[in-house]
């Protein structure tokens, strides 16, 4: 014969009890029992990121900064007024479109200009001079002329 749902429901609820009273006792225990101090429960973080029980040895004072001595921005650019306008070579050129690209010396920086702004029969390839003037995205080459 088969058991009735009120039996099975009543030894279910008697063993949630048990537990529960285990469980409080283990509690009262671990209470009781305690640690020893604060320090039996701190653990430390050695240089290299193991964790060990005792405390790391103290470190040396280590060179002191100065607050002036920090740099926080790159340096501007210090353009020589001996040098004269820049050099370049023209990088790309839309002659339909009316701009193009100037490649700085050997580097990789890059500066727009504007058909207006340049001579007459400009090509890629072209050796030019130009000065540099703050436009609305950067740093634009105005006076572009041809080194002959």
């Amino acid at each position: 014969m088969a058991r009735s749902n009120s039996f099975n429901k009543r030894e279910i609820e008697k063993q949630k009890q048990q537990k529960k009273k285990e469980k409080l006792k283990k509690k009262e225990e671990r209470k009781q029992q305690g640690t020893s101090s604060f320090e039996d429960m701190i653990a430390y973080v050695d240089a290299n990121g193991v964790i060990i029980d005792t405390p790391p040895e103290p470190i040396q004072e280590e060179e002191k900064i100065e607050l002036e001595d920090i740099e926080i921005s790159v340096p501007r650019k210090e353009v020589s007024e001996e040098a004269g306008d820049p050099e370049g070579r023209v990088d790309f050129y839309d002659e339909t479109r009316g701009f193009g690209f100037i490649r700085e010396g050997n580097s990789v920086i890059k500066y727009f200009f504007h058909k207006s702004n340049a001579e007459h029969g400009i090509a890629e390839g072209d050796l030019v001079t130009y000065r540099l003037e703050r436009g609305p995205k950067g740093m634009n080459a105005v006076d572009v002329k041809i080194i002959q």
